[in-house]
């Protein structure tokens, strides 16, 4: 009864601090209440934490940078658009976090992300502290030269506030190794510093193989170890997954490689589906389709697509939303429960809703959350930190083999302060438990920092 009253007592003082001083910020709250809604009796069996004021330390982002990107498209006509970089937690190493190009992306989304990839950033075990980053820039209808342009107009401002030791960004939604190529040329031309401060870099000058792939392969590396840690196997399984963009293609190779039968792939008009299984033709078409052409799904001639329809509705045993935040809902949720789903894992970063959360934790279902199952992608970006430190560059097999044992040590950290109930591992607890106590502790550490 004790430790029930003292945890509403936390979560109180978590939503009056948030609408005290993020009051505009509902992405951001959404992602503090649901870590602090998991860590609350913890933080409260430990009077350190409290005598520290570890809570509001670990809620206040370091700083955010915000700024006008100015520059000129095709027709000769000047556009503006807001930049922005959220250095949230250098505790446990340089800020680290990817840079998002899109229409929603604003100061509430990319503190959600920042605080998100703190604690993603503590279960990878890597030095590596959290960030994001981005701006309002929509790339699509766009030719290649006016994004190139823009890359290097957001470059004259960004650059200032980045370094090795510093500020890390990587790619995230739109912003693949091209656009990284653009950004780094930029870099290197207003710094004259080759040097390993954008990671997602092509191999060919200082990035890691294996990149591209990072996310979706780590992501069914994780969803293996929690099958596996259940007594389950993922050789069989229908898979759906939303989204078809890189982290989602990846995901459905992987799957199909291990023997999956993958039935889903969707965008933000519909879904394509495979009634059979994708078979590798279909993927290697979709990957010139989406990646390389960036063409819409309900284009692609193999599959049926669905306008209007989100992938949740066909019955499987395995769910991978890879797409964006908040793409479920609990009426997705209690969908995918009627239709006898077994596992879940985000690809995406926080694809469920809270409620939609826990509802399938609740209802038995194995839940991989975005911050454990898709590190995959900042894990290997850590890996080309390295290299590129060392002036190396290591093979596709050394960094998938380095990819598979992180994601199998990340599951590790994830139940290493939880026990299952009813035989089911409440994953989201134990990485939100295992990310704060990681920072925490180093906050205590450090003193007043």
């Amino acid at each position: 009864m004790h430790a029930k009253v003292v945890h509403m007592d936390i979560n109180n003082s978590v939503k009056e601090y948030l609408n005290n001083f993020h009051s505009s910020s509902d992405e951001f709250k959404q992602s503090v209440y649901e870590v602090f809604n998991d860590i609350g009796e913890y933080y409260q069996s430990h009077s350190e934490y409290i005598k520290a004021n570890v809570l509001e330390r670990i809620i206040e982002p370091d700083r955010i940078i915000k700024f006008r990107v100015t520059w000129e498209d095709d027709s000769g006509n000047i556009r503006i658009n807001r930049g922005y970089r959220v250095q949230f937690n250098n505790t446990l190493g340089a800020y680290k976090g990817g840079l998002r190009f899109h229409q929603s992306v604003n100061e509430s989304i990319l503190k959600f992300l920042g605080f998100e990839q703190c604690f993603k950033n503590a279960l990878t075990g890597l030095p590596m502290g959290g960030g994001k980053g981005g701006a309002d820039f929509n790339p699509k209808g766009l030719s290649e030269r006016e994004i190139m342009r823009f890359c290097h107009a957001f470059m004259i401002d960004l650059h200032k506030y980045l370094g090795p030791e510093l500020d890390v960004p990587a790619g995230d939604i739109n912003v693949g190794s091209k656009e990284i190529g653009y950004l780094f040329g930029q870099y290197l031309r207003i710094t004259q510093r080759w040097e390993g401060v954008l990671t997602g870099k092509s191999p060919g000058f200082g990035g890691s193989c294996g990149r591209s792939e990072a996310t979706g392969y780590g992501l069914v590396y994780f969803l293996e170890e929690m099958l596996r840690a259940h007594h389950l196997d993922l050789k069989g399984k229908k898979v759906i997954i939303s989204g078809a963009g890189n982290v989602a293609l990846h995901a459905a190779e992987k799957c199909i490689h291990e023997g999956t039968i993958v039935l889903s792939v969707s965008d933000s008009k519909g879904t394509l589906y495979f009634k059979n299984g994708m078979n590798v033709q279909d993927l290697d078409a979709l990957k010139t389709h989406r990646l390389e052409n960036r063409k819409p799904l309900s284009t692609f001639t193999s599959g049926e697509y669905f306008s209007g329809k989100k992938p949740w509705y066909i019955p499987a045993d395995i769910a991978l939303p890879c797409a964006t935040q908040n793409e479920l809902d609990l009426v997705d949720a209690k969908e995918m429960i009627n239709n006898n789903i077994i596992a879940i894992a985000e690809g995406a970063n926080m694809p469920l809703n809270h409620a939609a959360q826990d509802a399938v934790i609740s209802a038995g279902v194995i839940y991989g959350p975005g911050k454990a199952a898709n590190a995959g992608g900042v894990a290997v970006s850590g890996l080309e930190r390295s290299q590129n430190a060392t002036l190396q560059n290591w093979d596709l097999r050394s960094v998938d083999d380095q990819l598979r044992k992180i994601m199998k040590e990340i599951h590790n950290r994830t139940i290493q302060y939880i026990d299952g109930k009813n035989g089911v591992f409440n994953y989201r607890k134990g990485a939100n438990i295992y990310g704060f106590k990681r920072l925490a502790d180093t906050l205590i550490a450090y003193g007043v920092h």
